[in-house]
């Protein structure tokens, strides 16, 4: 085997591995689209394998927050739901849920990264849903220097939320089109780029709760985003 020949079979197996070892979150195919749920105990959440949000953006754990996420994916559509325990509520007074709401992550929220683009992992869509079942869509584009500017953007998800306040859980549900994060067709075996994150209680309390810790003060560090993997029961 020549110099070249050993480096690259080499740079295959160290890049396989790499790849192997990035954290996945597993979307489980639904045969059908439904209505909007927020009981993770219906038959359509009880298939779905969860992923679990426990850390700051730094990795140190939050007590007591410890989110669960579920997602699912149909012909048309990803689907997400996080289980929020929480400690303290930031709510947005006089909510308005029939437009987007700008800024909406200075208020409690869950929100999804997701990004098809593996060449320029700057470019990628951010979702938000708060308690309240407010929500934000963005195009996001690490390019620019206002990358918030992309709210503009409309994706056409859909959102629906509830706060069990004795419990002290809130519930918050996505339907994504996949074709507002992907230009393939969905299909079994399918990876997107992925991080999820929440934002919760009054600024001067702030958790920050993360899947895949950032390590910066800011959620939008690609870099450390997993994958999602679309796949069959």
């Amino acid at each position: 085997m020549s110099g070249l020949a050993r480096f690259t079979a080499l740079l295959i197996v160290f890049c396989g591995c790499a790849w192997a070892a990035t954290p996945e979150v597993r979307s489980v195919f639904a045969p059908s689209d439904v209505p909007l749920e927020t009981d993770p105990s219906s038959d359509f959440w009880r298939a779905a394998i969860p992923v679990y949000m426990d850390s700051d953006t730094h990795g140190h754990k939050v007590a007591g927050h410890r989110t669960k996420v579920l997602t699912r994916w149909t012909q048309t559509n990803l689907y997400f739901l996080f289980i929020c325990p929480y400690e303290e509520l930031n709510l947005k007074p006089n909510p308005q849920t029939s437009a987007e709401t700008n800024q909406l992550w200075n208020w409690d929220v869950a929100e999804v990264f997701l990004g098809a683009n593996f060449k320029d992992i700057k470019r990628y869509r951010e979702f938000e849903v708060s308690p309240q079942g407010e929500w934000i869509d963005l195009d996001i584009d690490l390019h620019q220097a206002h990358h918030e500017e992309g709210w503009v953007w409309n994706s056409g998800f859909k959102v629906s939320a509830r706060i069990d306040r004795d419990a002290s859980v809130w519930y918050a549900a996505m339907r994504i089109p996949y074709s507002a994060v992907d230009t393939r067709a969905p299909k079994a075996g399918n990876l997107l780029r992925i991080n999820l994150f929440r934002s919760q209680g009054p600024e001067i309390r702030r958790r920050q709760i993360t899947w895949r810790a950032p390590m910066s003060s800011t959620f939008h560090v690609p870099e450390r985003f997993g994958l999602l993997r679309l796949v069959r029961p």
